[in-house]
């Protein structure tokens, strides 16, 4: 756990809920700018960011938004925020359309990590500084990647699950998003884990990182196994669909990924036992400040962490402010 150090971190950034108008961030499937920046920083060079959004419905995607926009302003950059929604052949039209509009950096953060590659590469080929967040591209295929090592972070709640006895002859099912790469990344890590520390895996049902269809996924899982001792989900949509799902049911506990208001009832309820939540605001921060810097000359960190927390009970009431 990265637990009062990243709360820290977090801290900080949370400062920028103040300035939310500076976010301008759409809710269809178009481009919008942040409105941010002249387009010059300190280092005197043109800073002109596209970003290509997954979508702008989930609560993560839209405090990675907040992020990126509080630092693109700090920094003098123009920043244009693209919203996929979830179509992996728009954010490809997407990245082309930022390189035909001459951008100088470019944020990814991908639906499909392969089928993105071509449209990366030719940005890459323009001189257009790339960073991915959130879900890692191929290695060399960008400049930086800022986020979480998903796999790690996937075996990290899975011990959290085996030294707090929710493994040896427990039963668990996953409800996880088969479209998305990290998402089997998270799963893969926490199976190899709770496997391992005698846990007894039944199946998984896919959301297909869809609210609506991880809500009905998980009800249809805790359906036809009512007796399970853990559902594990990996993501934010299968999380708030488990916690729906699952209201009333005083067996089965929820080991998931990312808090949400409803998340966080859950886990006062004692439905959710733990939440890894990462810190989305920081990534998209990260993202704009090595933008920046590459576009002036410097040096690739190739990889930023940003770490995760394990959220429980004991830990959780300073996320009630970012989650009103």
């Amino acid at each position: 756990m990265h637990g009062n150090n990243r709360w820290s971190r977090r801290g900080s950034v949370v400062l920028v809920l103040a300035g939310l108008a500076l976010t301008a961030c759409s809710n269809g499937g178009g481009t919008s700018s942040s409105g941010t920046g002249t387009g010059t920083g300190s280092g005197g060079g043109k800073c002109t960011i596209g970003m290509t959004q997954i979508n702008q419905t989930a609560a993560f995607f839209t405090q990675m938004n907040e992020g990126a926009n509080a630092a693109a302003k700090s920094a003098g950059c123009t920043l244009n925020i693209a919203n996929a929604n979830d179509d992996s052949a728009k954010q490809n039209s997407d990245i082309e359309n930022f390189v035909s509009q001459g951008v100088t950096g470019l944020i990814v953060v991908a639906i499909d990590v392969n089928g993105v590659l071509p449209a990366v590469k030719a940005a890459r080929d323009k001189g257009i500084k790339v960073v991915a967040i959130d879900a890692k591209l191929k290695d060399g295929s960008v400049d930086t990647f800022v986020g979480v090592d998903n796999v790690k972070a996937g075996e990290q709640i899975g011990k959290w699950v085996v030294d707090n006895g929710l493994a040896k002859d427990k039963s668990y099912g996953i409800v996880d998003a088969k479209n998305s790469f990290i998402q089997n990344q998270r799963e893969d890590g926490f199976r190899k884990v709770v496997d391992a520390g005698g846990a007894k895996y039944t199946q998984s049902v896919s959301g297909d990182n869809v609210q609506e269809k991880a809500a009905t996924a998980a009800q249809n899982l805790v359906t036809s196994q009512s007796s399970l001792d853990v559902i594990y989900t990996t993501g934010e949509p299968a999380t708030v669909g488990a916690v729906a799902a699952l209201k009333g049911n005083g067996k089965t506990k929820i080991i998931g990924w990312d808090l949400t208001k409803q998340v966080i009832g859950g886990v006062d309820a004692g439905l959710c036992a733990a939440v890894v939540q990462q810190d989305p605001k920081q990534e998209g921060v990260e993202a704009v400040k090595e933008l920046k810097s590459l576009i002036d000359g410097g040096s690739a960190k190739s990889f930023i962490d940003v770490p995760i927390t394990i959220v429980t009970k004991s830990n959780v009431d300073p996320y009630r402010a970012i989650f009103p």
